[in-house]
């Protein structure tokens, strides 16, 4: 077993990948790396090892077992094959009945206990973070690999599961002979102690290699010496970085320079060790027939049937997970279907040339309904992506054992919508009663809805982000729609655009459905120009097909869904998962580059890099803003939550699940204390229910701040709290985040110069002041690192001059120089004579030592420890080696990790102890009790907390710091702006190249209706682009408002009208592009007034879309709930814009939706703008009328009522401004 250790960037991610056979293929690699003397090329070594990545990437809906059970089915038994069937032969024989593997592995990671609760993901309650960290290594260490490389596989966890973990690799690697190379952040001395050999990187370089005992030997050789009671690991990781590598120099009679890494690695090269390894490689190797067993040699464990069955019974298992979604679907369908009928009722419409439209409208609807329905497969797929990618390329499965179930899976569900919609519909609009031509109308309508889900796939598959795709999927809807025969009949298309009519599925949807209604018996009535109503209405829209071609529409229908399925496939097969950016700064871009001028910037930022270590370090006459240092007391807590359902399967039969039990405790000024215990232990969850952050459960017991009850509202203003994940906005920088939350939450009375020079202290006290302007990024993606991301979110609170501060686990995912300048942060700011309370979970001596006080908890919420921890933790090692059978500590040994080894579940059960019960009994527990009564009462002299305001900045402070950070955070959106603006020149072209030059061409009722069909799809198209655009968007940014608004930085509304503000000036551009675009291509009526009310509209129109955009994710819990509700909306707004039925048509009891409808007043507005005062006489229907009194008696539209149309269309953006601002107050979906 080999351990990789090296500062954070030095190389360990890439090395790792490259081992095993899972760097970018784009990457230039050179030089060799084979396995048992068989080169990269002659197997496959993503089967033979296995890479476990830093990143916890899972299906959410899928519990802990489920994961391990798919994962081992995938993966296989490997060479194991001959040695299992022996081994399940001598079982039967002895009547052994084994437990399955996977629960072995659950047992030895600690899983078993959350074995039936999901992943979970932002808003779905899950495992806990040093839960998914374990389960991402299990996920690959149930397979049959020999050689597994491990990525910082400990970031989360406590040191005793770190070392439970470690020593089973290390079982694994010496029983299967396994080859095993694992990275650590910060291994604690005894998992340290695991490891045969040490590599030792830096800057990309090898700086040691070799056997772990002689590693120290051979440092002190080079004159570094590592001190006692300091971990090896976090020595050498120190020695190699320029800050600390003089204070391990031994040779005082030398004097000391830095050794650079450069000259480290050439040291190593020529030492005894590196031309060991270089004879070892250049030796030739001999393969024996137990090499080539090892190898794997096929690209995957299973059959093609199995790997089918596999993904097949997954998916239907995500299927049923997410049966809420299905039905809630199918539900909205029913009303929608229910609308339908009752709009389009056959008690209103006759068999007749004028409401043969309308029937036909009836059916473009039907299939319009279908497309949106199938819209919600894009965004499931997107989040399903990235999960699917990491697997694929794992090769657990080949992309078409995904895809086939995925698509196959929805032909029931299709046959399901279209037999609803049908049954419902067909005889109460009124069709062709005839049987054959309902089940004709049915088996269309089933094909239909199963090609457009097949497309939303596709799409989703080949664009892979949420903003291009759903970009992709707008402008998909626009053409399809736009070129089916149905808003521009097929004979008025311009001559070289005729093609896309037949390109567009949905067009054999329209041929299909026309031919099979108006070829039947009843529309077979002769008007007097000789033919019959039926064939006169496919006439005029260019839809007059025999009969027959209901079956080539249907057959060709079945071409697309297949054509669609496999594109889909190939898709997945060949397109790999959306790239990574990486961030450097300007000074590191010049660094690389090397230029002249370059190089005078990098001097320039050196002084200030260097002044900002100097500032660090801790010195007298530090800036203070004045606080009031305040004691936290609590006495006798309970927090109790309701069981998940699946432990109930698995027989627990209690009303309440109990997470904390009888907790009692003071937090004083001035003492950092630890919170401690095994992971799932309830540390978290303490710290939650002490700042007062958990939505749901009961909790028991008083908590008292100051001596007088705790009040929440007043408490946020004095407490921060640094949540475990670091929640940012992405497009601001570093230092703007930390201005954001100064300027929101410290005392107004303060200067700005002050703060100012406060934020620079707060910065370079976390050591953050020399990448204030790198922006911050998304976890994983772009931008910070995971501890930078760390201190910026101890800064963004520190910043806020709070008295007392809860951090939850601001160590977790660093590496010992990054804990210790973190840990030195911390420090820094107890210093100052705040309250700070820190969860820990696998702390060095050093970190462990740098604490006053401890809490230590046990499974169950129980605690076993409360009091000081002593010089060299003194205190807390007596008090347990006063307890009989509690083992003595060895000498060196880390006393957090011998802490938590003694008091885990297995230790207690060995000693025959309960810890809980010793400390609720000892003398320290009572004078914890005594000490907790001594502060529940008030100072003298004290005065209870009291704020004359809510927040500290007045509401104009507020809007305007959310307006600031909202400006930054769009203007450096790309992804999400320039697609809508993609979006909209786009729309623009098509619709002025399909609709050219036909704004004054007013022949006949036809052509007026060509006119409204072009100002329908782009009132509905460009809008559902921007509505469905912004709901990703502020869905992440919801997250961000949840942490700011729990610290009340500022009320609700304040960030709602932000929102809200920042998008006027964009869609104002939009808007303006639209209308030059398409004004003068349509060939509309030149005059100012004209002009402006088009303008007005379609801006309004965009508005409107926006802000319901923004409201959906506001009203709803999740983005794929809140995609799914946009079709209903949608919907709605198609059905009664007063296009496809037109307002003196509409039905009275649903006069009122056509007033409800935002569209219907933009089409108003728009189209009596232009035509609502031309005097023209055309033909309409076989007679003549003027186009003012067609608008009049058609649509209803008066251009007497245009100003009150105006005024309506304006206040709809007001609206669902408003509600949006009042949901987002209102309604808080964070569970905790």
């Amino acid at each position: 077993m080999t351990l990789l250790l090296g500062p954070p960037g030095c190389g360990k991610t890439s090395l790792l990948k490259a081992l095993s056979g899972n760097l970018d293929k784009s990457l230039k690699i050179s030089g060799e790396i084979s396995y048992n003397g068989y080169k990269l090329e002659e197997f496959v070594p993503q089967k033979t090892s296995a890479y476990i990545s830093q990143e916890d990437l899972h299906i959410p809906e899928m519990t802990v077992r489920e994961t391990f059970d798919y994962s081992s089915r995938f993966q296989g038994t490997g060479s194991r094959a001959e040695i299992m069937l022996e081994v399940n032969r001598q079982e039967k024989e002895k009547g052994i009945i084994p437990d399955p593997d996977v629960d072995t592995y659950m047992k030895i990671l600690g899983l078993d206990i959350c074995a039936d609760t999901m992943f979970g993901d932002a808003l779905r309650r899950g495992i806990s973070g040093g839960q998914k960290k374990r389960l991402t290594t299990g996920e690959m260490i149930v397979g049959p690999t020999k050689a597994l490389f491990m990525d910082e596989i400990s970031n989360g966890l406590d040191s005793s599961t770190t070392y439970q973990i470690v020593a089973c690799l290390r079982q694994l690697a010496h029983l299967t002979d396994a080859s095993v190379l694992v990275s650590l952040l910060q291994p604690s001395p005894e998992a340290f102690d695991l490891f045969d050999d040490i590599m030792l990187m830096a800057e990309g370089m090898i700086v040691y290699h070799g056997p772990r005992s002689n590693v120290l030997d051979y440092f002190e050789g080079l004159g570094f010496r590592c001190p006692e009671r300091k971990g090896v690991a976090d020595f050498l990781q120190e020695v190699v970085s320029k800050k600390d590598q003089a204070q391990y120099w031994y040779r005082t009679e030398q004097a000391y320079s830095y050794v650079s890494v450069p000259t480290l690695s050439m040291r190593f090269k020529e030492s005894s060790f590196g031309k060991e390894i270089k004879e070892d490689i250049s030796k030739p190797f001999t393969r024996l027939p137990c090499h080539e067993t090892a190898m794997s040699f096929d690209v995957y464990s299973l059959s093609k049937w199995n790997l089918f069955k596999a993904c097949m019974s997954r998916e239907i298992l995500l299927m049923k997970r997410n049966s809420f979604l299905y039905i809630f679907k199918l539900v909205q369908l029913f009303i929608v279907a229910v609308i339908t009928m009752t709009v389009f009722s056959r008690s209103k419409l006759k068999v007749d040339v004028i409401d043969a439209n309308y029937y036909l409208a009836s059916l473009s609807f039907t299939l319009m309904i279908l497309m949106f329905d199938g819209y919600p497969e894009l965004t499931i797929l997107i989040t399903r992506l990235p999960v699917f990618y990491k697997q694929r390329d794992m090769y657990f499965y080949p992309a078409w054992a995904y895809g086939l179930p995925a698509s196959l899976l929805k032909i029931p569900l299709s046959m399901c919508v279209a037999v609803v919609w049908t049954s419902l519909t067909y005889y109460a609009i009124g069709y062709s009663p005839e049987p054959g031509r309902f089940f004709r109308q049915i088996v269309l309508l089933f094909v239909m809805h199963y090609t457009t889900g097949s497309m939303f796939r596709f799409i989703a598959s080949v664009f892979r982000t949420m903003h291009a795709s759903t970009t992709a999927g707008s402008l998909s809807f626009l053409f399809l729609i736009s070129f089916c025969g149905f808003v521009l009949p097929h004979n008025s298309m311009p001559g070289w655009l005729k093609w896309a009519f037949w390109v567009s599925p949905l067009t054999y949807g329209e041929i299909g459905l026309a031919v099979n209604e108006f070829l039947s018996p009843r529309w077979n009535k002769l008007m007097p120009t000789n033919t019959t109503i039926g064939i006169a209405t496919l006439e005029s829209r260019g839809l007059s097909f025999d009969g027959y071609y209901f079956w080539i529409s249907l057959g060709t229908l079945f071409g697309f869904a297949l054509l669609l399925n496999i594109c889909f496939i190939m898709a997945l097969s060949y397109l790999k998962a959306p790239g990574r950016r990486a961030l450097i700064s300007k000074e590191m871009l010049s660094q690389l580059h090397g230029s002249e001028g370059s190089k005078n910037e990098a001097h320039k930022d050196k002084t200030v890099s260097n002044s900002a270590t100097t500032v660090s370090e801790p010195k007298e006459g530090k800036m203070v803003l004045p606080f009031e240092p305040l004691t936290v007391t609590f006495q006798d807590l309970q927090y109790y939550v309701e069981p998940p359902p699946e432990m109930r399967e698995h027989g627990f039969t209690g009303k309440k699940l109990q997470l904390l039990r009888d907790i009692t405790g003071a937090f004083r000024p001035g003492v950092l204390t630890a919170l401690m215990g095994v992971s799932g232990a309830g540390k978290t969850t303490l710290l939650d229910v002490l700042a007062g952050r958990k939505t749901s459960g009961n909790v028991e017991g008083e908590i008292k701040i100051g001596g007088y009850p705790k009040v929440q509202a007043t408490f946020a203003r004095i407490s921060g709290y640094c949540e475990q994940n670091d929640v940012h906005s992405p497009q601001i920088t570093v230092e703007e985040s930390v201005i954001f939350s100064a300027w929101l939450r410290l005392n107004p009375d303060i200067d700005m110069k002050t703060k100012y020079s406060f934020i620079k202290e707060v910065l370079e006290t976390v050591e953050l002041y020399s990448i204030k302007d790198s922006l911050v990024g998304i976890p994983g993606v772009s931008g910070l690192s995971t501890e930078q991301r760390k201190r910026l979110t101890i800064a963004v609170e520190v910043v806020a001059n709070p008295s007392i501060i809860f951090m939850d686990e601001p160590t977790t995912g660093l590496d010992a120089r990054s804990a210790a300048i973190v840990m030195r942060a911390v420090k820094n700011i107890v210093d100052t004579g705040r309250t700070i309370v820190c969860t820990i979970h696998q702390p060095s001596i050093d970190i462990f030592e740098a604490f006053d006080e401890l809490i230590l908890l046990k499974n169950g919420g129980r605690m076993i420890y409360c009091g000081p921890l002593g010089h060299h933790s003194s205190s807390i090692i007596e008090y347990f080696e006063s307890i009989s059978g509690v083992p003595k500590i060895k000498d060196n040994y880390n006393p957090a990790t011998w802490m938590l080894e003694v008091s885990s579940t297995s230790g207690e059960a060995a000693l025959g102890v309960d810890f809980a019960q010793i400390y609720s009994t000892s003398a320290l527990y009572q004078s914890n009790k005594d000490l907790v009564k001594t502060f529940s009462e008030p100072p003298h002299g004290s005065q209870k907390l009291y704020f004359p305001t809510r927040f500290p900045q007045n509401g104009w402070s507020q809007f305007k710091a959310c307006l600031w950070k909202q400006h930054l955070s769009y203007w450096r959106s790309p992804s999400y702006n320039l697609m809508r603006f993609v979006h909209i020149i786009l729309t623009s072209l098509l619709m002025g190249l399909l609709f050219w030059d036909q704004g004054k061409k007013i022949h006949n009722a036809q052509s007026l209706f060509n006119i409204l069909g072009s100002m329908y799809s782009a009132v509905l198209f460009c809008g559902i682009s921007n509505a469905s655009s912004v709901i990703p968007y502020v869905s992440m940014e919801r997250t961000v408002l949840y942490r700011e608004k729990f610290s009340g930085m500022y009320a609700s509304w304040a960030y709602a009208v932000a929102q809200v503000t920042v998008e006027i000036p964009y869609l104002f551009a939009q808007a303006l592009v639209f209308v030059c675009l398409t004004y003068p291509m349509i060939g509309y009526y030149w005059s100012a007034y004209k002009v402006f009310w088009y303008f007005y509209a379609i801006l309004c129109s965009l508005m409107y879309f926006t802000y319901l955009g923004m409201l959906l994710v506001a009203m709803t819990p999740s983005f794929p709930l809140a995609a799914i509700l946009q079709s209903a909306f949608y919907t709605l707004f198609n059905l009664f814009a007063g296009f496809l039925i037109p307002k003196p048509k509409i039905p009275k009891w649903w006069i009122w939706m056509y007033y409800a409808t935002p569209t219907s007043w933009s089409l108003n507005a728009m189209l009596a703008s232009q035509f609502g005062d031309v005097q023209t006489e055309i033909v309409v229907f076989g007679q003549t009328e003027s186009v003012k009194n067609f608008l009049k008696d058609y649509f209803g539209y008066n251009q007497d009522q245009l100003p009150l149309v105006y005024v309506i269309l304006g206040l709809f953006p007001i609206v669902l401004a408003t509600l949006f601002a009042f949901c987002i107050a209102k309604l808080n979906f964070q569970r905790r």
